[in-house]
């Protein structure tokens, strides 16, 4: 195994202890910890209801990070997506490679290698990675907004490297 420091610019304010990457505030948490508190929401009310939540919230946080990172960077359509395809794998989320991207027709396929919920939850034979599907389509939506398209998106995962037979995670992104 090879390391190397975080490529993420990283300031903390003196005065006030928050974490800044770029133009947006950030938390630093350990891995177990999220997830575990995504466990027991899970367990309470089942991983059906917790993905429908999660992606009207994914949804609004992705839209929010690349209206902002857009702005910060001058970043315009295909570059803000994989801006934040890159910022996601910097952050230690698991690996994301764009495998399709078409914002003139809104689809998109995207690749998740070492996903921080499969290394939790390890082979449970479902889908533990559902927290990122909308996050794809608010990231895809604001974009085509931004450019002036009326085309809205939906995403869903395909599968998970916590399934038999898979080792990695797909998401597929369609126009809604």
């Amino acid at each position: 195994m090879t390391t190397h420091a975080p490529e993420l610019p990283i300031l903390v304010d003196d005065e006030t202890g928050v974490w800044t990457t770029d133009a947006l505030p950030m938390l630093y948490v350990p891995r177990h910890f999220f997830v575990n508190n995504h466990m027991a929401i899970e367990e309470e009310i089942g991983a059906e209801r917790y993905a429908e939540i999660l992606y009207k919230a994914g949804y609004k946080s992705a839209w929010h990070w690349c209206e902002k990172e857009a702005e910060c960077h001058g970043l315009v359509g295909v570059e803000v997506f994989e801006h934040y395809m890159k910022r996601l794998s910097q952050r230690g989320w698991g690996l994301f490679e764009t495998q399709k991207l078409d914002l003139e027709t809104g689809h998109a396929e995207v690749k998740l290698k070492h996903s921080a919920f499969v290394y939790v939850y390890g082979k449970v034979n479902r889908k533990v990675d559902y927290m990122f599907t909308g996050w794809f389509s608010g990231a895809i939506d604001q974009i085509l907004a931004a450019k002036g398209s009326p085309i809205r998106t939906v995403t869903e995962q395909a599968y998970s490297g916590a399934e038999d037979g898979h080792d990695d995670g797909l998401f597929v992104t369609r126009p809604a």
